[in-house]
């Protein structure tokens, strides 16, 4: 089936066909890209426009890795449905990602030389915290130091995009008493970075959220609306307990004082449990991850991952 939504040709058809996504699957996925940034399902032709080059020249984008796990990039990665690592590679011109890019060595560094001195400017997406201790001997590529790595790129960026906790603010790597100095990228980097740089925070993130940051800057060309500490007010904009399906059970009092509990089956809430919830800005509960579930409603307590400071502010994580 031939996608007919004013969509730039280009083989970007051909390839979301090849995975097997028709024109319905595709506009019921930027459906809900839409509603995630508030703009309702009747935008999706919108979205679809800005994820197919159909918003202008696809921008060049470089993905940095640092102190981390990779987990965010394989939440990116393993997203399905559609398979959404084809929807950004046709949406952006992805020239650096040091996970999953067939260079290595020179070509890699080459890649990497020419992306930051594209002539139309690139958007810098970092996964991970930057070691910033001894001169940032603790974290190393092709013999550089992640800091003098993302020092040299961060300044040259249109946009910064810090996906995760551990890039956003530091996450498990700066927990105490954090030996090689980790921190995100807004305090590592201060005014190289002030006014363009966007937090997507989770450990790992929704990979909705980062795709609704990419369509709303292809759309915009401008930054969306942040909080008071650079997250999107579209997807971070509300508590995780004021959206989340077990209020009820809260406002009535109904709590599970047990993970085997009879009202833990019953689907109780887990605030007892040490459910970090009223504390989390985040959309799990309405964007879910692959549009299925997420942690409160598989019945594991929210333990705040996309706050600053999460894993020394938020824990123990199984008691109020």
């Amino acid at each position: 089936m031939r996608f007919a939504v004013g969509l730039a040709r280009d083989d970007v058809e051909d390839r979301l066909e090849a995975h097997g996504i028709d024109r319905r699957q595709f506009l019921k996925y930027c459906s809900a890209v839409a509603v995630a940034m508030g703009l309702g399902p009747a935008f999706a032709p919108e979205v679809a426009k800005a994820l197919t080059g159909g918003a202008g020249k696809r921008p060049c984008v470089v993905y940095l890795h640092n102190a981390e796990c990779t987990g965010c990039s394989e939440a990116l990665l393993r997203t399905a449905d559609p398979y959404l690592d084809v929807l950004l590679f046709d949406a952006i011109s992805l020239e650096y990602q040091e996970t999953i890019m067939a260079a290595a060595g020179d070509a890699a560094e080459k890649a990497l030389h020419d992306a930051v001195n594209n002539p139309n400017g690139f958007i810098c997406i970092i996964e991970g915290g930057i070691p910033t201790a001894l001169k940032g001997i603790y974290g190393k590529i092709a013999n550089h130091t992640m800091l003098s790595i993302n020092q040299e790129v961060l300044p040259k960026a249109k946009a910064i995009i810090s996906y995760g906790t551990c890039a956003a603010y530091g996450g498990i790597q700066a927990a105490k008493p954090n030996p090689t100095g980790a921190k995100g990228v807004q305090d590592a980097f201060g005014a190289a970075v002030k006014n363009k740089i966007i937090n997507v925070p989770g450990c790992p993130p929704n990979p909705i959220n980062i795709v609704g940051t990419i369509v709303h800057y292809l759309q915009k060309g401008t930054l969306p609306e942040l909080d008071d500490i650079g997250r999107p007010v579209m997807f971070f904009g509300k508590s995780v307990h004021e959206q989340c399906e077990r209020l009820r059970h809260f406002e009535a009092g109904e709590f599970a004082e047990a993970f085997d509990s009879e009202e833990a089956r019953k689907g109780w809430c887990l605030y007892n449990l040490g459910c970090k919830g009223p504390s989390t800005y985040n959309n799990c509960p309405t964007a879910k991850f692959n549009g299925v579930n997420w942690p409160v409603a598989a019945g594991h307590p929210c333990i705040g991952c996309s706050e600053p400071n999460f894993w020394d502010h938020m824990s123990p994580f199984y008691e109020s």
